[in-house]
């Protein structure tokens, strides 16, 4: 049931149903049913999609090139405290008419940074409160909150990995604010995305006694949450660039190498963003396996890039094969390790109705549940575990498996390619994978 506040923001819309891929209402699921169980969970359960407080409460259409065109009742009053409740109601009365059961937040999303430290600190709190009171009236949870360390001027060298000790100080302040009001609200997870973590030149950068201090910087952050009962995981957001020239949390193989230097590996996990992975030059099923692989698939940021553009665009995800490429991934590992899918997109800058926002969010679920119900079917019912487990055939009984046992040296394998002499070649079969998954979106 929609959760309303003091007023209805978002008029003449309803709870938005699932109706089936014949339905003609744009303002209907066709493929996302949140209680239908795929490969043994419903998708609500996959998925917990989530809704980005910040593109979706806060942007307003904004570019380098000129001002918002996206003008919101909810953010008409001068009165910081009154304007962060406003947004709060407008907030959950879109989660709920959504039909989804979490949210994600930087802390200045919730409320408008105060002048100085001491009156940020109360904002925080006072909409804490109020977002608690939201929560339990309508149901709705928070998948995870995370710090703003990046946007104010104080951050222009980084955060964690300031020069400048004050500056790391008052990093270690706010997120200490935002672990507290993530805990407060029964947060599942926290994020740490290091939007400056980094340099511009290598020229006036000491890049390894910048990295030692992030690993301190999470240590402490760590200890002080668990210290106060938190028990969920704490993320990594990797991303190459931008705003840096070189960002310290690359790529999830950066990342994931990193934490285990710094000793982090068990209370850490990766928070993938497909766009991030594309601007690494990898692709987002790569990022979700690299992930995977080291017991690090934390939860994913949908959303997707231009392929013209070379920057973060953060467009809602529509790319079915993409996605079920993603998605067979996905069903391989398991799933996700106490996150979810979170909306970490915008509508465009020409997208002025209120109802926009919906069709967008409507057809990200779309997305992700016709390429998870796509995958599931590819594994059930195509040959394609098959060929891949064919592939690596060689393996799985003599000389081969005596190597993956470990068994072999490596005059062993001197005398097995001595005695096999020339070699058949065997074909990789990748435009029959890519007609699979052609045949059954």
């Amino acid at each position: 049931m929609a959760t309303l506040g003091n007023k209805e923001y978002f008029k003449g819309i309803g709870e938005i149903k699932f109706e089936g891929a014949t339905s003609d209402n744009p303002l209907a699921f066709k493929y996302y049913n949140p209680d239908q169980v795929v490969a043994g969970k419903t998708m609500r359960e996959h998925f917990k999609f989530a809704i980005a407080y910040w593109h979706t409460f806060c942007g307003q259409g904004s570019d380098p090139f000129g001002p918002g065109t996206q003008s919101f009742d909810w953010d008409q009053s001068s009165d910081a405290v009154q304007a962060a409740k406003d947004k709060a109601d407008a907030a959950f009365e879109f989660i709920t008419k959504m039909g989804f059961d979490y949210y994600c937040f930087h802390d200045f999303d919730l409320i408008r940074e105060g002048a100085s430290f001491g009156e940020s600190e109360k904002r925080i709190l006072t909409i804490t409160d109020y977002l608690k009171e939201k929560q339990a009236a309508s149901g709705v949870k928070l998948l995870w909150g995370t710090a703003n360390a990046f946007s104010n001027p104080r951050f222009m060298n980084g955060a964690a990995t300031n020069p400048d000790f004050n500056v790391l100080a008052r990093a270690g302040g706010q997120v200490k604010l935002a672990l507290d009001a993530t805990i407060a609200l029964g947060g599942e997870n926290y994020v740490f995305w290091g939007g400056r973590e980094g340099y511009m030149s290598l020229l006036n950068t000491d890049m390894g006694r910048e990295l030692d201090h992030m690993g301190q910087f999470l240590r402490m952050a760590r200890d002080y949450a668990r210290a106060q009962g938190f028990k969920g995981n704490f993320f990594i957001e990797p991303k190459p660039m931008e705003p840096m020239k070189h960002q310290y949390d690359f790529d999830c193989a950066t990342a994931i190498g990193f934490l285990r230097a710094q000793g982090l590996e068990k209370d850490f996990k990766m928070n993938i963003e497909v766009n991030h992975a594309t601007l690494a030059q990898h692709t987002f099923q790569h990022e979700i396996d690299v992930a995977a692989q080291a017991g690090m698939l934390g939860s994913l940021d949908a959303n997707r890039g231009d392929y013209q553009n070379g920057w973060d665009t953060d467009q809602f995800p529509n790319n079915i094969q993409e996605t079920t490429e993603a998605m067979l991934v996905f069903l391989k590992a398991g799933g996700l390790q106490g996150g979810g899918v979170n909306f970490d997109a915008k509508i465009r800058r020409n997208s002025t109705d209120m109802e926009d926002v919906f069709h967008a969010h409507i057809g990200g679920a779309d997305t992700f549940a016709r390429a998870l119900l796509t995958a599931d079917k590819i594994i059930t019912s195509s040959a394609y575990n098959k060929l891949r487990t064919d592939r690596y055939s060689s393996f799985d009984a003599g000389k081969g498996k005596e190597f993956e046992e470990g068994k072999l040296d490596f005059t062993a394998l001197y005398e097995i390619a001595k005695e096999n002499g020339e070699l058949t070649l065997q074909s990789g079969k990748q435009e029959l994978f890519e007609n699979i998954i052609n045949q059954y979106i």
